[in-house]
């Protein structure tokens, strides 16, 4: 256990004090007893060092407001314990710092594995709405709605301990903090930096995350040079807590073969050994086996993908909000159809090097007056005008389309779209 000044964070040891030093970090709202059930087998090889998020988990309240400030922090905490190289596992905000020092301080990260993570969380608004709620109304709101947002539906119905335990995280933490780390995440988006990563990175995450899930795994991995991804079915946002024996296996697994060399800091890395996975007590009735790595093999990254190229592309061209909600309300139902568009649509055609992306959205929007698809000639005439078209090549265009198409098709066109241009054009008071 640590004393902790304003710059250093709440830590705690684990394991032989000689071996290689394995940093875990928590999710925002946990505690570093999220990582309980994986410690008993990492510290057979590696020294597990945990720390607690300011205000969290009893720690002192000295809010952080970005991932760079409790990145320097815990290196402050780390440089007085004269740690200087390490691996490191971090869990969707604790993920944030991982890949913050990866970018600024390659010298001291051997490898790294981000869990339910991502290189943007969400949209800015959404964080400091939520900070908005817990101003107003205390953390109660969000510790309540926390297991849903954690865990699976049959994971909280079969464990009520645990998700009781999830709930009493959140509302002992302080609220100032919480609000600065909601800040934090917030302003975090390194998407352009990804290609800097330079360690082996593990990218890991539960097939029902709702909250940083598959898709925003596949950006890790696309981005990240040396990236492997791992897809733990029956898990949601708080992996290492609801399947706790397959993210062992696959840290095990991850930092006993993909442990860099050092430079020049003198110490010794720790040589690639087999993994002995050791069960432990699943906290939920299925047996560990079913989820076993085999079971959620490693991909190889750097393989070319359409649909990260068209996810790419519809974000540049529709802008993140948009494709954000369709996404978000494709559900079980639709999303292989938002797949579909994602990759042939997006990736393929859109990515096609014959047409530049003005002529693409001009010829889109007299298709779409064609069909008489007013809904999305609203967002196509946004993207028409990201793409370059001024309000005056937009007008010829439904004007061509006039001639072709109709005049009531038109008709409609033009009044929809000089709706957008009015809203997209006026600056704001």
């Amino acid at each position: 256990m640590s004393e902790t000044p304003p710059n250093t964070l709440q830590y705690r040891f684990d394991g032989p004090e000689d071996a290689p030093v394995l940093i875990l970090g928590p999710s925002l709202g946990t505690t570093w007893h999220m990582w309980d059930r994986q410690v008993p087998e990492l510290t057979k090889q590696w020294r597990v060092f945990r720390f607690d998020l300011p205000g969290h988990g009893g720690a002192p309240a000295h809010p952080a407001g970005s991932v760079g400030e409790l990145t320097a922090r815990l290196l402050v905490t780390l440089d007085a314990l004269g740690v200087q190289r390490f691996g490191y596992a971090g869990c969707a905000l604790g993920g944030a710092v991982g890949i913050e020092l990866a970018l600024r301080h390659p010298e001291r990260v051997a490898s790294l594995a981000l869990v339910a993570a991502s290189p943007r969380f969400g949209t800015a608004d959404e964080f400091r709405q939520r900070g908005v709620i817990v101003r107003t109304n205390g953390l109660d709101p969000i510790a309540r709605t926390a297991p849903d947002r954690w865990f699976t539906g049959g994971f909280a119905a079969a464990q009520p301990a645990i998700t009781e335990w999830a709930v009493q995280m959140v509302r002992t933490t302080d609220p100032g903090c919480y609000i600065a780390a909601c800040e934090a995440l917030a302003t975090f988006d390194v998407r352009p930096e990804l290609g800097r990563v330079g360690v082996p990175t593990l990218v890991l995450v539960g097939s029902d995350d709702q909250v940083t899930g598959p898709a925003e795994a596949r950006t890790l991995v696309a981005g990240i040079p040396d990236a492997r991804l791992a897809v733990v079915p029956g898990a949601s946002h708080l992996v290492p807590v609801e399947q706790p024996a397959a993210v062992t296996d696959l840290l095990v697994h991850h930092f006993s073969t993909a442990w860099q060399q050092p430079f020049d800091t003198g110490q010794t890395a720790l040589p690639s050994v087999p993994a002995v996975p050791v069960p432990l007590a699943p906290p939920q009735p299925a047996p560990v086996a079913e989820i076993a790595p085999a079971a959620v093999p490693l991909e190889p990254a750097g393989q070319p993908d359409r649909y990260e190229t068209g996810l790419k592309i519809r974000r540049e061209v529709l802008g993140d909000a948009h494709v954000d909600q369709v996404l978000a309300q494709a559900g079980e139902f639709s999303g292989d159809f938002q797949e579909f568009v994602t990759r042939y649509a997006w990736g393929e055609i859109w990515d096609r090097p014959g047409l530049d992306r003005r002529t693409r959205s001009c010829i889109t929007l007299t298709a779409l007056v064609a069909g008489g698809h007013l809904e999305e000639l609203a967002f196509h005439t946004r993207a028409a005008l990201r793409n370059g078209l001024t309000p005056d090549e937009i007008k010829e265009v439904l004007l061509q389309a006039a001639v072709y198409c109709g005049v009531p098709a038109a008709n409609s066109a033009f009044r929809v779209a000089q709706q957008v241009i009015l809203e997209e054009t006026t600056p704001a008071e």
